[in-house]
């Protein structure tokens, strides 16, 4: 068994091509999507489009990836947090859901950053190609979106027990995917 907390860990055991992967270290969670900044500019510019919810913020920028990526709220809420206590933005709680707005400062910093936002949607073109690797037909994608979403709408009902369950469900569904076929597939023999 590996100690987790050795700065030295190897990554992953062999056994079924799953590494156990604690805490949140970077190395963990896959490439870098943004540099440092491009974020706030990003949702600077998304919101300064029109007035929107951050969930609405996340489903825009997972279609500007094609469904390759979406970001987390655990991204998306503190950049908002910033941009808002930073007077670029503000946050209208309607419904008790924030409804976010540009303010003059917000539209100010958006003009002099123009050619950095550019930079921004150029990186998000490389970034898309890169993550998208190979190409998933469109229902894996859509099934991929749904288990984005069930995740998100479980928010704050996760007991010990419930998140060993869906831990195994997760898990066993990712190894199934990865040893394939319980059957092999027929290959027609080319005579």
């Amino acid at each position: 068994m590996r100690d987790h907390h050795s700065p030295h860990r190897e990554h992953g055991d062999g056994r079924d091509g799953f590494e156990k992967r604690p805490g949140r270290e970077r190395g963990s969670r896959g490439p870098r999507v943004f540099a440092p900044g491009d974020l706030k500019l990003l949702l600077l510019a998304l919101i300064a489009e029109q007035p929107c919810h951050g969930y609405d913020m996340i489903r825009q920028i997972e279609s500007m990836f094609d469904g390759a990526y979406s970001p987390s709220p655990g991204v998306i809420y503190p950049t908002l947090t910033f941009l808002e206590e930073s007077e670029m933005i503000l946050g209208d709680a309607e419904g008790g859901k924030k409804r976010y707005s540009i303010t003059d400062a917000g539209r100010l910093s958006l003009s002099e950053q123009a050619i950095a936002l550019d930079g921004v949607r150029m990186r998000i073109e490389v970034s898309k190609r890169s993550l998208r690797g190979h190409d998933r037909p469109a229902e894996i994608h859509e099934a991929v979106h749904n288990l984005r979403h069930a995740l998100q709408m479980h928010h704050g009902r996760w007991s010990p027990e419930e998140i060993l369950r869906v831990r195994d469900l997760l898990n066993n569904t990712a190894k199934a995917i990865v040893d394939g076929p319980a059957v092999p597939p027929v290959q027609e023999n080319a005579e």
